[in-house]
């Protein structure tokens, strides 16, 4: 358990960052968060510190940045941003001459921007992009199943463009795509997925920091992964080889006890029952 990160920040180069959860909560932004990935890259040592934002958003880093700026959060805070739309549509570019579907909300379309992809309707995809609910607001990916029976019985691809299961907006926790993605996969659809817990994502996150200094390779003891989901955060970076903070008041802040405030309490049986371990555990990001 760690108050800050302050006592542990020297042993790493580069913070791998969840955005929605650890940054912001969908609805405000948490400045202490903020100032700690500043002060972190402000540290002195043999190589630049750096901070890569990873999110699992379906759309492209700069509509991300755009949105951190709206929330005021620094970029002194970040040298760059990944997310899963970015590997979404390398994912498109790769089947551009296939009929593809959008299966989610207007504000998703950006992830489309520029690609010149053989846009179809449902009946006529050979691959579906799913960026979300249409609308989070009242959906759940169940209202979605007799949609998905056509494509999965045809055989049809769908490539999930945010892999997270739910999502903070402000106290509430709103479906995404990967809830979609798992129902299609219980019913014997084949999905492929872009962003957090898989690895493609941390790789081009990984090359991103290097890209800054010359291509000099980071070596993983030296990176952090920070995030609020055991399920993509904690097991993304198991599986990548690095280390974990698992922030507690973000996704699995109700299950923690932790929603109204109350100080975080014996933890332990809840993180024995998950599949996946952090390192550490915090309950807000700060210094």
């Amino acid at each position: 358990m760690l108050d800050g990160i302050a006592g542990v920040a020297d042993g790493f180069d580069l913070i791998l960052c969840d955005v929605w959860g650890v940054l912001h909560d969908g609805l405000h932004a948490h400045r202490a968060a903020a100032e700690a990935l500043s002060r972190f890259r402000a540290l002195p040592g043999a190589r630049p510190r750096r901070v890569v934002l990873v999110s699992n958003a379906p759309r492209p880093g700069s509509f991300v940045q755009a949105q951190l700026d709206g929330f005021g959060v620094p970029r002194s805070a970040y040298d760059a941003i990944v997310t899963s739309g970015d590997l979404t549509r390398r994912l498109m570019a790769e089947r551009a001459q296939a009929p593809m579907y959008h299966l989610g909300p207007d504000r998703d379309l950006p992830v489309f921007d520029g690609l010149g992809l053989a846009r179809s309707g449902p009946d006529e995809a050979a691959h579906v992009v799913v960026t979300g609910l249409v609308d989070d607001e009242v959906e759940t990916a169940a209202d979605y199943r007799a949609r998905l029976e056509p494509w999965a019985a045809r055989g049809v691809t769908l490539i999930c463009a945010n892999p997270d299961l739910v999502v903070e907006r402000g106290a509430r926790l709103i479906p995404c795509a990967g809830a979609v993605a798992a129902l299609y996969e219980e019913m014997g659809g084949a999905v492929v997925y872009a962003g957090k817990p898989h690895v493609p994502v941390y790789e081009a996150a990984l090359a991103t920091a290097e890209s800054f200094d010359g291509a000099l390779p980071l070596p993983r003891e030296r990176v952090l992964a920070v995030g609020d989901a055991i399920r993509t955060d904690v097991a993304g970076a198991r599986a990548f080889g690095i280390a974990s903070l698992l922030v507690a008041r973000g996704i699995h802040a109700e299950e923690l006890g932790v929603a109204a405030g109350a100080p975080i309490g014996d933890i332990a049986h809840w993180l024995e029952a998950q599949a996946v371990h952090p390192d550490g555990v915090i309950d807000l990001l700060r210094w």
